[in-house]
């Protein structure tokens, strides 16, 4: 087998993963995303493992050894991941990344010109001083 198959084949699946990680908004299919681009460095690096071995005299097998790394990291990253994910779920009531801007409650964003300054209040800040007037 040719170099080329798997090295195609490993880009389109890291192209694949690079577009779900910069569309989707919600952050379990960002993590699979990921997890789809470690196993397109996983492919590459176990073809070129295969690839070089063909033509060394001693076979290290380096690459192969390196994916066990990543796979043991790829564990990691996701166990991690989906505990922030479940956290912040049960505190927002959403996983929608473009929802969780700000994780401190409570905490609004100051306008333009600052918290100090004498303008007035716009937007979310706003409608909460008028319910509470």
């Amino acid at each position: 087998m040719h170099l080329a198959y798997p090295a195609v084949l490993s880009a389109l699946l890291f192209c694949t993963g690079l577009y779900g990680v910069l569309a989707r908004r919600n952050a379990i299919l960002v993590l699979m995303s990921v997890e789809l681009m470690l196993n397109a460095v996983n492919l590459n690096l176990v073809a070129f493992d295969v690839w070089l071995s063909r033509t060394a005299e001693e076979t290290l097998h380096s690459g192969q050894a390196l994916t066990l790394f990543t796979i043991a990291i790829a564990a990691a990253e996701i166990g991690i991941g989906l505990a922030i994910v479940l956290a912040v779920h049960r505190g927002r009531g959403t996983a929608d990344i473009d929802k969780l801007r700000d994780t401190a409650e409570g905490h609004e964003s100051p306008g333009l010109d600052g918290p100090d300054s004498d303008a007035p209040a716009t937007g979310a800040a706003a409608e909460k001083a008028e319910a509470t007037a």
